[in-house]
């Protein structure tokens, strides 16, 4: 018999607020965490706006000396997952270290990492390399990392699937604790990607926006959208098996049902056309939810602001939920949050949360005229009440991959 998983902690890293309180009241207002790139030189690049963390702390969460060891991807993902502990409120030095497991994603790596050594190594010869570098950049080091500051010791993985990583790693964690492999498994994503490097490979490839405005440069589902916004930070989520949470006491924040997993099997960058994969991904999630996609109260979409990618999702929505496709309301928060690569769906996963927790369904900021076949609710610019029973959240990645969870109220 499978086991129940709930969630019992959530934490933040973002633009719009460094916790989750602060970034979810930012989203409810529909403020945008687009600002122009500060943290290097945007001259000659077409793409001039991300969401940016400016100022970042870690200092509250990790040793200066320590930080000088970890990419930024990693310290996002240690003060995300502190945050997760502290309010989950479990003390892993009571527990069975290896009843706990961490599962966080991240496309990219220790990006900053590669570039900064590769910069050492041009300019000033083999030597200078950092020691450290190779464990800096390896992309698996967030969720070590993470499991040696909270000594944890059992099942320990990093999902690597492009845009659908963090949604990816929510929904193995969550197989590993309903199968019975571990009683609680801190999970979702974590990416730093705005760097030169970054920013010259998005852009070579044209998939980012051109619209140097940041109020407006992503606007999903729009006519006038152009690309993506890149995003960074972290998303983390403390999954716990249900009788272990309830025994303990724990403040149950809402119930996992639900995960779909596919691969379109057909391009490096674009979904399939007819979208074949992405609609069994979605309704394998509904269907391992045990539910029928007419109970689905809100779906949180990929929507990155592609032109080529909005459209298609929109068609998928229609055909997985037919008639009743115009009672689901569909928001797309990377008009707000931007495009946080492989921690994309660790923030999603946790507006989703607060959506279903707060009865609210957050905003997609930007949407003045609707582009031809998006014509189903968007949850346009306001957002606004509705009670939540299941809501659904949806990722797609580089490579085919398509990634659903299903989260029910509790």
């Amino acid at each position: 018999m499978k086991k129940r998983v709930v969630i019992t902690g959530m934490g933040v890293v973002h633009s719009l607020g460094c916790d989750v309180d602060t970034f979810w009241n930012a989203i409810k207002a529909g403020k945008s965490g687009v600002s122009t790139v500060t943290r290097f030189d945007i001259t000659e690049f077409p793409t001039k706006v991300a969401a940016e963390i400016k100022d970042f702390d870690s200092s509250a969460y990790i040793d200066k000396k320590e930080s000088r060891r970890m990419d930024r991807f990693v310290q996002y993902a240690i003060v995300a997952a502190s945050q997760a502990v502290t309010q989950s409120g479990i003390d892993f030095s009571a527990m069975d270290p290896y009843r706990a497991g961490v599962v966080i994603g991240s496309g990219i790596g220790g990006i900053d990492t590669i570039e900064e050594n590769s910069r050492t190594l041009l300019e000033k010869g083999v030597k200078r390399v950092s020691p450290f570098f190779a464990p800096m950049m390896i992309a698996n080091m967030a969720s070590g990392q993470v499991a040696i500051r909270f000594g944890i010791k059992g099942y320990n993985i990093c999902v690597v699937t492009a845009c659908a990583s963090a949604n990816h790693a929510i929904g193995d964690a969550f197989r590993m604790i309903q199968g019975g492999y571990a009683d609680v498994i801190l999970s979702g994503g974590t990416e730093a990607a705005i760097s030169a490097l970054g920013f010259a490979g998005f852009c070579a490839s044209r998939a980012m926006t051109t619209n140097e405005d940041p109020g407006s440069a992503c606007r999903p589902f729009d006519k006038g959208r152009d690309g993506f916004v890149m995003g960074e930070g972290a998303g983390i989520l403390m999954l716990e098996e249900y009788d272990h949470a309830v025994k303990r006491g724990a403040d149950i924040l809402c119930e996992l049902v639900g995960y779909g997993c596919t691969c379109d099997a057909f391009h490096m960058t674009a979904p399939h056309p007819e979208g074949e994969a992405g609609i069994r991904c979605i309704r394998m999630a509904i269907a391992d939810a045990g539910i029928e996609p007419e109970q689905i109260g809100y779906m949180n979409a990929h929507g990155t602001s592609t032109p080529i990618g909005d459209p298609i999702e929109v068609m998928v929505a229609k055909k997985v939920f037919g008639d009743h496709v115009m009672q689901v309301p569909m928001s797309a928060t990377k008009s707000m949050t931007g495009h946080l690569l492989g921690a994309a769906g660790g923030i999603e996963a946790i507006i989703t949360v607060m959506a279903v927790r707060d009865s609210f369904l957050p905003p997609t900021i930007n949407l003045q005229d609707p582009d031809e076949g998006c014509d189903i609710d968007f949850v346009p610019n306001v957002g606004r009440e509705k009670t939540l029973e299941y809501a659904l959240s949806n990722s797609l990645g580089f490579g085919g991959h398509n990634g659903a969870i299903v989260l029910k109220k509790f």
